[in-house]
């Protein structure tokens, strides 16, 4: 059985999507995959509770217990790994996990870790990226499942999905349409490598 580890730091919506998508498009027998486990770097993430009343398993490595090391960054790094290889993953999948990652976390999971931006890349990278689509100009905009490499938002692009930008957006709502979106580009993305996974 493959399993997939899913990080978030707040509601978990795009979590969401993939758990209710692996249970209804049955991945277990269709894939041999699994989630295994959500881990959050904030306690009071509200997604944990949504992974619970799933039957998940869930952790929380809090990054601000590391604020007084030496080196906060590795050392919130090194523990999320070891967090996270408790449970073997075929699949790091990032779902609204708002932290950077190092370099060594990155090779880690090499090919194994994918994360999910809301725009089209290579456009907007980083944040805000709603109110920057709408400050340009764009017409269009939209969310994309990547690849995660070293380089922010950078990684193999795996899946786009495209939204007008209305004359009267306003960042939120402009969010609230490109999620919607999300939520049905990422399970399907998933479920692509998973397939491709199995065939190899």
């Amino acid at each position: 059985m493959k399993n997939l580890v899913i990080l978030i730091s707040g509601g978990g919506s795009n979590m969401a999507a993939i758990v209710l998508a692996a249970q209804r498009d049955d991945w277990a027998g269709r894939y041999q995959a699994r989630v295994a486990a959500v881990i959050s770097n904030r306690p009071n993430a509200k997604g944990l509770a949504l992974a619970q009343a799933q039957g998940l398993a869930t952790a929380v490595v809090d990054h601000q217990s590391f604020a007084s090391h030496t080196d906060p960054r590795g050392a919130f790094d090194a523990a999320l790994m070891t967090e996270i290889d408790q449970h073997q993953p075929a699949l790091v999948v990032l779902a609204g996990f708002m932290r950077i990652l190092t370099p060594g976390f990155v090779a880690h999971y090499e090919g194994r870790l994918v994360n999910i931006h809301p725009s089209l890349l290579p456009a907007f990278t980083g944040l805000h990226t709603h109110q920057r689509a709408i400050d340009e100009g764009c017409r269009f905009a939209g969310a994309t499942v990547h690849r995660v490499t070293a380089e922010l938002d950078h990684g193999e692009i795996l899946a786009q999905a495209v939204v007008p930008v209305l004359p009267d957006d306003t960042a939120d709502s402009l969010s609230a349409r490109v999620l919607t979106q999300e939520h049905l580009m990422y399970p399907q993305a998933v479920a692509q490598l998973l397939a491709a996974m199995s065939a190899a």
